[in-house]
Formats: C-alpha cells, sequence, structure tokens
C-alpha cells in the first residue's frame, strides 16, 4: 500500500511541476516577459515544490507528523541562522516574484529610478532573480537590487518621449542643498 501510495504521489509531483511549468510560460508570453525570467521563476516555484513533495514522502513512508516537523523545523532553524545576516538576499527573491506579475516595465524600456543623490536612468537590460540591469546612455551598466526598485518611484520614457523630467519636488525656496560631493568633501577635512 505504501508503494502505491509512493507511486501517487510521485507522478502527482511530476504532474504539478509540468503544469506550473505550463503555466509560467503562458503567462510570460501573455505578459511578454524575458524567457530567463520565467526560468528563474519556475525554478524557485519548483524547489518549493520539491520541499513540499519530501513531506508528503515523510508522511506518506511513516514517518510521524511530530518527527516530519521537528526535522522541518530544526533545518529551517539552521538555515535561518545561516542566513540571518542575508536578509536581503531573500527579500530580493520575493520582490522578483513580485517584479514578475506586477512590475510595469519590460526589457528594453528607459526608466529612470528617482534618487536625490544619484541619476539611475538608462534602458532596462535585464530583469533577474536578485537585481535589475540598467544601461545608462553613456554605456555603463547599473546593477539595481529588486528590493529597491519596488520601494522608489520609477519613471518610464511612454509616448516618444526623449528626456526624463527634473525634480518631481523641487526644494522649497531658500532652502539650499549640498550635493553629495560636498559633503564628502567636509567629513574628510578636519
Amino acid at each position: 500500500m505504501k508503494m502505491i501510495s509512493l507511486l501517487l504521489c510521485l507522478l502527482a509531483y511530476l504532474f504539478l511541476v509540468r503544469a506550473m511549468s505550463a503555466t509560467f510560460k503562458r503567462l510570460g508570453k501573455t505578459k511578454q516577459v524575458a524567457p530567463v525570467r520565467v526560468k528563474y521563476l519556475s525554478k524557485t516555484a519548483n524547489i518549493a515544490l520539491f520541499t513540499l513533495f519530501v513531506f508528503v514522502v515523510c508522511l506518506v513512508m511513516g514517518l510521524g507528523y511530530s518527527e516530519v516537523s521537528l526535522f522541518l523545523s530544526s533545518a529551517f532553524a539552521v538555515v535561518g541562522v545561516a542566513m540571518f545576516a542575508q536578509w536581503s538576499i531573500l527579500s530580493n527573491i520575493t520582490a522578483s516574484m513580485i517584479i514578475f506579475f506586477g512590475f510595469p516595465y519590460r526589457v528594453g524600456d528607459q526608466i529612470k529610478v528617482t534618487d536625490a543623490d544619484f541619476d539611475i536612468s538608462g534602458t532596462v537590460e535585464e530583469i533577474s532573480l536578485f537585481h535589475v540591469l540598467i544601461r545608462t546612455d553613456a554605456g555603463n551598466i547599473i546593477t539595481y537590487p529588486n528590493s529597491l526598485i519596488l520601494q522608489k518611484p520609477v519613471i518610464k520614457l511612454e509616448r516618444g518621449n526623449t528626456s526624463f523630467p527634473g525634480k518631481l519636488f523641487p526644494p522649497a525656496p531658500g532652502v539650499k542643498r549640498s550635493s553629495m560631493r560636498q559633503q564628502i568633501r567636509a567629513k574628510l577635512q578636519p
């Protein structure tokens, strides 16, 4: 009986992997997403599905819920402690999934991330699992983390526009704002 249950679990797992892959490909085509991004999301979903499959197989093979949950909680505790300093990696992976389903910008779009100190504008080259690559007009590549691009306003050039607007919120009259270079020089001088 255990072998039949194990075989059914394996068949269900394989079916779900194929169904998820087909769904992500279909969503990628309808949203005009690069195949690389679809591949990243599929891999992440497959890892989660495999973890669930292992959990179900352990239960089917006769391990009690308490043993399996004890093992998983211990494993997650070890992984959590190991990645405590790297929480931004997890937030970037989560942000990449949000970007996949709801990001209004695609590869090839001209965008500008609003930042007071730096000019982060150019063409979106790639959107990966951890970052967005933006090629500037000078030909340089800016690597911008996914979690940060969701936190800042992004301007997209549309309808034949060729330049980005100036400051969205200019400083109040009488308020002088020093540049980043001036701030750094002031801190370095004795």
